[in-house]
């Protein structure tokens, strides 16, 4: 999806004009793939920009950090606080956010001790990552023949920048046979999550999804509609999937904050039912609670003021 330029970009405490926001060719983690991300949503509200659980946001990007061993040389609260600068900075009333912290210029080889950590927050419009109307028209899934690395290769629970390059071939081998999207499968063959969502499938009423041992990232959109299920009375469990159990699907999501609830209308050509009734109901709660609309769930929306 093509970006537009919004006037700033935060950069080690400093808004730089967005074009100024340069990193030198010999960055650290331009070679190694050594940083760590964030995509966070913020959403217009009658009290102005809001961002969605933001603070959990960054506090996943300090834990993805320890994972590598990285000391971000700021506090959680100066990153949210300037992350709610940067979204005012923009002008803008909804937005999709990228925090990221990398070992910057100074220092080459894979030693990452001696290198310095440079932290940036950008910001800019970007619609729902499947599509807009994703949630009702359906986005269709492959396979992918690639596997989601294991525990102890790439730790899947950071969500670092190196770790993407596996979600990049499975999506583009995807979008090259004609799919929205890839599921990925981890070593022992059972569902993982797709490239950048956690998936969720219904059968007999009850609605799984993989956990954390199977691979998937832990999500902040996938607790977000847990905790929105209890509230509704639907039964959602972690459990492990296998690729025949979601060809059987009565019905099928996939949710993450760049997709935000998208129902699912095939894997592998098999065809699923959608948008199933879960799914709707969980997708339409969600647009309300993301913006701040649901009483129970307001303290996840933070206002940049």
């Amino acid at each position: 999806m093509p970006i537009t330029p919004t006037p700033t970009i935060w950069m080690n405490g400093e808004q730089v004009p967005w074009a100024d926001a340069n990193v030198h060719v010999l960055t650290h983690t331009l070679h190694y793939g050594t940083g760590v991300f964030e995509g966070i949503r913020a959403y217009e509200t009658a009290d102005g920009p809001g961002v969605f659980r933001l603070s959990d946001h960054i506090e996943r990007l300090f834990r993805s950090a320890a994972i590598l061993g990285m000391t971000i040389p700021y506090s959680v609260a100066d990153i949210v606080q300037a992350t709610k600068e940067t979204v005012l900075a923009s002008g803008l009333p909804a937005c999709y956010i990228r925090p990221i912290a990398y070992y910057g210029f100074g220092e080459m080889g894979l030693n990452t001790i001696p290198c310095s950590v440079d932290v940036a927050i950008a910001c800019w419009p970007w619609g729902a990552y499947l599509g807009d109307d994703a949630l009702t028209r359906g986005v269709r899934l492959k396979v992918s023949s690639w596997m989601r690395h294991d525990h102890n290769t790439m730790p899947p629970a950071a969500k670092t920048t190196g770790n993407y390059v596996n979600s990049s071939l499975a999506k583009v081998e995807a979008l090259n046979a004609g799919y929205d999207e890839a599921v990925m499968l981890n070593q022992q063959g059972l569902v993982s999550e797709c490239t950048g969502e956690n998936i969720f499938v219904s059968r007999g009423g009850r609605v799984i999804t993989p956990p954390l041992s199977s691979g998937a990232l832990e999500g902040i959109t996938q607790d977000t509609v847990m905790t929105m299920a209890r509230s509704m009375d639907i039964d959602m469990v972690f459990g492990e999937l296998t690729r025949s159990d979601l060809y059987v699907a009565d019905e099928m999501f996939v949710v993450g904050t760049a997709a935000e609830v998208s129902s699912v209308s095939s894997v592998d050509d098999r065809p699923i039912p959608f948008p199933g009734s879960v799914t709707m109901a969980i997708g339409t709660e969600y647009a309300k609670v993301v913006r701040g609309q649901v009483a129970q769930f307001r303290h996840w929306v933070e206002l940049c003021q």
